[in-house]
């Protein structure tokens, strides 16, 4: 690892050629701790400059600039070729090639979401709240898409041994 490159996970998934997805880890970028090198949430309290320079070193690899969504663990679901950095949403779409999809997840998880033939793309913040209120639903309807036509491929997220389930999320599920 070149220090200053973003370390990318690259999906598994059986997605058509022209569908390409990455997910960030915490290494590669400037932030000072505790937000662990390459932190792109411009809300958490990490320094302007850095989460401005981690996303410059991102964008490099991507075809363009996302959207950055402002994400609430809701079911918004925003057509990213028309959203607008801060739009609140926690799922973004596209049938437009070139245009980026992205979520930001720390314990929630990321899911990405194509059709079969690679004609429409979304990206999905689930957390807890999102899920119980239908973000995937919402995304997929906004996807306009046969359902059985879609492929998904569910990211890292926060695992049993870092996170109890507490009495709220039960009752909500």
């Amino acid at each position: 690892m070149v220090t200053g490159t973003p370390e990318l996970i690259v999906p598994g998934w059986d997605a058509p050629a022209g569908v390409k997805a990455v997910v960030t880890t915490r290494s590669g970028g400037i932030s000072a701790a505790p937000w662990g090198s390459f932190n792109l949430g411009d809300h958490v309290g990490d320094s302007p400059a850095a989460v401005a320079e981690n996303r410059r070193r991102l964008r490099r690899l991507l075809p363009a600039e996302p959207v950055w969504l402002n994400q609430v663990h809701g079911t918004a679901c925003l057509d990213a070729a028309a959203a607008v950095t801060g739009a609140e949403a926690d799922a973004v779409w596209t049938r437009q090639r070139g245009v980026v999809c992205a979520v930001m997840t720390a314990d929630c998880l990321p899911i990405l979401l194509c059709d079969d033939a690679g004609a429409v793309v979304a990206a999905v913040h689930a957390g807890w709240r999102g899920l119980a209120g239908g973000v995937i639903e919402s995304a997929v309807s906004a996807m306009a898409a046969a359902p059985e036509r879609l492929l998904a491929w569910i990211g890292p997220a926060i695992g049993p041994t870092a996170f109890e389930v507490g009495e709220d999320v039960r009752e909500t599920f």
